[in-house]
């Protein structure tokens, strides 16, 4: 199934902030005033993903090089020592009911485990939601435009022994290139890694259930499905952790400054919006 488009987005944000008036304008109740604020983020959230779909038409990409970028990734990782991604789809390979599955995984799980995460908070967290709201959107654009540099994923580059994997069992999302669901040759930073870290640290940061550890187990396995399955090295996923810490550092001082800004124009400021 297809994307949606950024039209498709921008008519929705529109809607959505159509509903927010008409929420605001009913009778306040505790109902009404959580259904302004639904409509609010999903107002929010469409208008980013409509900027986000059109970002990636701009004229700023660099395809040339990219399987030489690739190749170049690789033979930095062995300078370091780092086990091959070909370790965990060997045993992929080997076990195929597990390389079926993490191939279901990896083009199945990444947006649905976000929404499940964003919809949680909203209910159960709100107090966190517009910090990990703004996150994902900040971390999402680093993601995006370090990714106009176009960096090819081990699966093009068979000589060195990859494959596939979700191909093989006729589940890719990817056709010929230019085509699928996603750019093909914008291997780093995964953005499957980088909403995993999203999902996991913030699902750990916001609640407060002895349960919560559990999450992390979501990031940890999607950093081994998306190198297994031959779509990502290793350095696509370790570049999130310093994004995510400079994403964290720009809200916390993005809310420093827009705060005061703020409670000038309100008489009781309310701090979920930002």
């Amino acid at each position: 199934m297809p994307w949606p488009t950024w039209q498709q987005s921008a008519i929705a944000a529109i809607f959505f902030a159509g509903l927010i008036v008409v929420f605001r304008r009913a009778r306040p109740t505790p109902l009404s005033t959580s259904l302004a604020q639904a409509a609010t983020e999903m107002t929010i959230i469409s208008g980013l993903y409509s900027i986000w779909r059109m970002a990636r038409k701009l004229p700023l990409v660099q395809a040339e090089g990219a399987l030489d970028r690739g190749r170049s990734i690789a033979e930095w990782q062995n300078s370091f020592f780092l086990p091959s991604e070909l370790t965990v789809q060997e045993f992929l390979v080997d076990n195929a009911w597990l390389g079926h599955l993490a191939s279901l995984y990896y083009i199945g799980l990444h947006v649905p485990a976000l929404w499940v995460f964003l919809v949680w908070l909203f209910l159960r967290q709100r107090h966190a939601f517009s910090q990990w709201r703004n996150v994902l959107a900040i971390l999402t654009a680093f993601c995006l435009f370090i990714r106009f540099i176009r960096v090819a994923p081990p699966r093009f580059l068979p000589e060195l022994g990859f494959i596939d994997l979700p191909a093989s069992y006729d589940v890719s999302p990817y056709g010929a290139i230019g085509t699928g669901v996603s750019q093909q040759f914008a291997a780093m930073p995964s953005i499957h890694v980088a909403w995993a870290a999203i999902v996991s640290i913030g699902a750990v940061a916001a609640s407060t259930s002895k349960w919560r550890w559990f999450a992390l187990l979501h990031l940890g396995i999607t950093v081994l499905i998306v190198a297994g399955t031959g779509h990502h090295w290793w350095a696509d996923g370790l570049i999130i952790a310093p994004l995510l810490l400079a994403s964290l550092a720009l809200d916390r001082y993005g809310r420093r400054i827009l705060m005061p800004v703020i409670g000038r124009y309100r008489s009781s400021p309310d701090t979920y919006v930002i």
